[in-house]
This record gives C-alpha cells, sequence and structure tokens, in this order.
C-alpha cells in the first residue's frame, strides 16, 4: 500500500528504514487505488503533500513489522498528519485503511483484478479438485 503526492508519485514504505518516494512500489505497479478528495482538507494540496513528506521521513527512521508497522501504517501516518476527513474516518489505522481499500477501492484495469483474484481462484479450484477425488 502506498500513497501518492498531489502530483501522482507514489510513495511506501519498502522495508526497514526505506522508503519509495520515486513512483516505484516494492512489488509493483498498484492493482487499485482508493482517491480521496483533498477539497475541505485545510491546506489543500500544500498540505496533502508536506503530510507524505513528513511520513515519508518519519518511516526512513523505522524498522519494518509486517505485522504491526508496515506500508499501511505508513499511509495512516500521513493520512492522520494531515488531518483528513474522508468515508467518515478522521482516526486512520492499518486495519481501517486494508478494510477501505478493499471493499472501496477501484480496480486499476482487468490485470489488475487478474492479478488479485487469479491465485486465489487456482487454489480453490486445485483444492476442490483434490478434495473431490
Amino acid at each position: 500500500m502506498g500513497i501518492a503526492t498531489s502530483r501522482g508519485v507514489a510513495c511506501d514504505f519498502q522495508g526497514p528504514y526505506s522508503v519509495g518516494d520515486r513512483g516505484r512500489m516494492a512489488f509493483g505497479k498498484p492493482t487499485r487505488a482508493l482517491q480521496i478528495d483533498i477539497s475541505s482538507l485545510r491546506g489543500g494540496a500544500e498540505q496533502w503533500d508536506k503530510a507524505v513528506v513528513e511520513a515519508n521521513n518519519e518511516y526512513r527512521t523505522r524498522m519494518h513489522n509486517i505485522f504491526c508497522d508496515n506500508c499501511h501504517s505508513h499511509v495512516a501516518y500521513a493520512l492522520n498528519s494531515m488531518e483528513i476527513r474522508a468515508f467518515g474516518i478522521n482516526n486512520w489505522d492499518m486495519v481501517k485503511l486494508c478494510f477501505l481499500v478493499f471493499c472501496r477501492g477501484r480496480f486499476l484495469s482487468f490485470g489488475g483484478f487478474l492479478a488479485q483474484f487469479l491465485p486465489f481462484g487456482v487454489l480453490v479450484l486445485i483444492v476442490s479438485l483434490v478434495k473431490a477425488m
């Protein structure tokens, strides 16, 4: 999971003490996106970018932890720093972001849809066929 600047440059917490902020995400191109309206954000795009840079700088000092301090936490930190309210949420955390993107995020392409769900579908098919034998 990552967050883009107002100019569309993707940033994500890629590992221990490492934040990608040049548009290249750790696991390839994004497959889903959730657009947040910043029209009500005090400071607008400038405030958005300032919070993203602040989150990037903070996460360059942190050890990555797959369960507790990860890319979702990085995005939540940025959203909390800018004090934005969107989708009825004003106190962001990694669990809320996970479910919000899963339920409300839009796929960026049909290939992105397949990349997310085809492996699971194949696994279910294999398990079903093995169980039927």
